[in-house]
């Protein structure tokens, strides 16, 4: 078995009670079947004995790998963590008592045909900023199998097997990672060209009826769709097509703002609400954003062509990386469908914008008119909070991602006509 790595994970280093988050804050906590009887073989007959069963709940119904999760403290935080934010019971008894969750965060890894791939996660703050500020965008790298958190907890490859974006897999993300690096455009037209791109392929992968073709030919679907996607000509005419679109931006800016005020009462841990509220308060006039999306909508606009002036690079940076890193960590075949991972995408590149830019710290940076080295380190921590506290409390709650599914629609051209709206909006 072989294993590759987003190299960035390679790199990482917990920061332990030097950072300024905490694992699992804002997080549910898995525990396996198999991990829970460790862990109460592990304490039995000691003092964490009671504390472990008074804690850890358990759910019966739900499969072996979920059987049981974490309580966490009314603050969100575990209720294992010691005094100086560590936990106790790794301290205590080793890792092995550990859930793989806790092992693994804030590395993913996937099973795949050929091994195993570890991808990392922005919810942590380090993580983050190895991905978002180091240079050159992260890619997959060799690496020991030593360093694959709980290999045997790895993640199955979504998808059917047999299914051709399953057996294709490696050749579609590919494509959609050359679109990404397409730097000559900007990434509202890449992610429109996504979306062009995925069109294309769900018309035949998962049109109204079946596809019936084998590897072979679903193969040669692909030798003749993905290469038109690396036509300069190509891109550049739809390119221009996208650009002439007159989308108004009020309604993305009252859902994506929307978005944030859904999670203020229900995210746990102390980092986000007040977060949110100063995002709002700084673009709308009102930490409850209720201000008027038009107007948050010019607002928006006019940050980012300051921003785009004064630091258009390292902005352009952040979101080249995150978006490589989504497709590394996440597979499109956990979606029903490519488009709806694409409009997904689309949709958290749009609030993650609105975000950077009505960040307190960047609004007052952008009406300073500062673009010196200092101005750029008050950018990058503000790009790191942004983007692992919306990593961490918007994009994987559930109650968001049922909305997010329910906005993407049917499949097809109205997927497609979403999917373009929220890209105008980048």
């Amino acid at each position: 078995m072989t294993a590759r790595f987003v190299q960035r994970v390679l790199e990482f280093q917990c920061l332990a009670e030097r950072c300024e988050d905490t694992c699992c804050v804002g997080l549910r906590v898995p525990v396996s079947e198999e991990r829970l009887w460790q862990l109460r073989q592990v304490v039995a007959g000691g003092p964490d004995e009671a504390r472990v069963d008074a804690v850890v709940h358990v759910e019966p119904a739900r499969p072996p790998s979920e059987r049981a999760f974490i309580e966490m403290r009314s603050d969100g935080s575990c209720p294992f963590f010691d005094t100086e934010r560590l936990c106790s019971l790794q301290r205590r008894y080793g890792e092995q008592v550990l859930s793989d969750a806790c092992v693994s965060f804030p590395r993913v890894a996937w099973k795949t045909a050929e091994g195993v791939e570890v991808a990392g996660s922005l919810a942590c703050p380090e993580m983050a900023r190895l991905v978002l500020l180091k240079e050159g965008a992260p890619e997959l790298v060799p690496g020991p199998m030593a360093q694959v958190p709980r290999p045997e907890a790895a993640r199955p490859m979504p998808g059917t097997p047999g299914d051709a974006y399953v057996v294709h897999f490696e050749a579609i993300r590919a494509a959609a990672l050359r679109l990404l690096h397409r730097g000559e455009f900007p990434l509202a037209s890449r992610l429109a060209m996504l979306g062009q791109l995925a069109f294309r392929l769900d018309s035949v992968f998962r049109g109204a009826e079946p596809f019936e073709g084998d590897a072979a030919q679903a193969g040669a679907v692909l030798a003749e769709v993905l290469p038109a996607f690396e036509v300069t000509e190509t891109l550049e005419e739809m390119h221009q097509g996208f650009s002439a679109l007159e989308i108004p931006g009020g309604p993305c800016a009252g859902l994506l703002s929307s978005l944030l005020k859904s999670r203020m009462g229900v995210a746990r841990g102390e980092r986000f609400a007040p977060f949110a509220r100063g995002v709002l308060a700084s673009l709308a006039g009102s930490e409850d954003g209720a201000g008027e999306p038009d107007s948050m909508w010019r607002e928006y606009v006019a940050r980012w062509s300051r921003l785009e002036a004064s630091h258009g690079e390292r902005v352009a940076q952040y979101f080249l990386h995150y978006t490589v890193n989504q497709w590394l960590r996440s597979p499109f075949t956990e979606a029903p469908d490519l488009l709806a991972y694409v409009f997904r995408l689309a949709l958290r590149v749009a609030l993650l914008r609105l975000t950077l830019v009505g960040h307190p710290e960047v609004a007052a940076l952008l009406a300073s008119g500062n673009a010196s080295e200092d101005s750029r380190a008050v950018l990058d921590r503000s790009a790191v909070e942004c983007f692992s506290l919306v990593s961490r409390h918007v994009e994987q709650a559930p109650e968001v991602l049922a909305l997010v599914k329910n906005l993407a629609g049917s499949g097809g051209a109205e997927t497609l006509g979403k999917t373009l709206v929220f890209a105008r909006f980048c």
